[in-house]
């Protein structure tokens, strides 16, 4: 049996990169193998996170390319390269153009700090705390080019506490976003996802 070969690309501390390289570790990612960690920041955290843990780490600087669109064919070139089945945003800031949502298709999937589609964009726990909600949460979604715009896979609830900042609600989600995120991949590695127009089914 083939394994299920992801790429994680992010963008800063690379924690939810950290927690699917440890339940790959652990045999808890349903037989998938983090293959490739992509990110735009050289000196970011994430990239240290994969040289410690052996996964093979490609950085790259986009002001260094006229558009996206450049940068892109080339990741889709690597990406083709290492067989990869799963592209897996993990704090990656930057929209993915056609280039790469086209190639991947249905093969591309985020996770955002609120219950979309609420709050989508930056500062979500910012705008859910400006705005008052009551609970806030965690989703995965595919991606489709849009902003937080693709089918939901999974959500799960955060209670906002009364006196909660962003960083407390923030360090609220993120732990339920390192439990969230491995179970998504697992499942998708198993064949218990499947994405049906807007609408994810979800296999027991």
């Amino acid at each position: 049996m083939n394994s299920y070969r992801v790429a994680v690309f992010a963008s800063g501390e690379g924690t939810n990169f950290q927690s699917l390289v440890d339940a790959a570790a652990q045999r808890k990612l349903g037989g998938a193998s983090i293959e490739l960690l992509i990110c735009d920041k050289p000196a970011a955290p994430a990239v240290a996170r994969a040289e410690k843990a052996g996964i093979a780490c490609y950085t790259f600087l986009p002001k260094e390319y006229t558009a996206r669109e450049d940068y892109e064919r080339e990741l889709v070139a690597l990406l083709e390269q290492k067989s990869i089945d799963l592209i897996v945003l993990a704090g990656y800031m930057r929209l993915l153009s056609s280039v790469m949502v086209d190639a991947y298709a249905g093969k591309i999937i985020n996770i955002h700090p609120s219950l979309l589609p609420a709050f989508p964009g930056k500062d979500a726990v910012g705008q859910a705390l400006a705005y008052g909600v009551k609970v806030s949460g965690v989703t995965v979604h595919f991606v489709d080019g849009g902003m937080d715009t693709g089918a939901i896979i999974a959500q799960r609830v955060v209670e906002v506490q009364e006196h909660d900042t962003a960083d407390s609600l923030s360090a609220a989600i993120q732990a339920v976003e390192r439990q969230l995120y491995p179970e998504v991949v697992g499942r998708l590695a198993q064949g218990k996802i499947h994405l049906d127009g807007r609408k994810v089914v979800s296999l027991p």
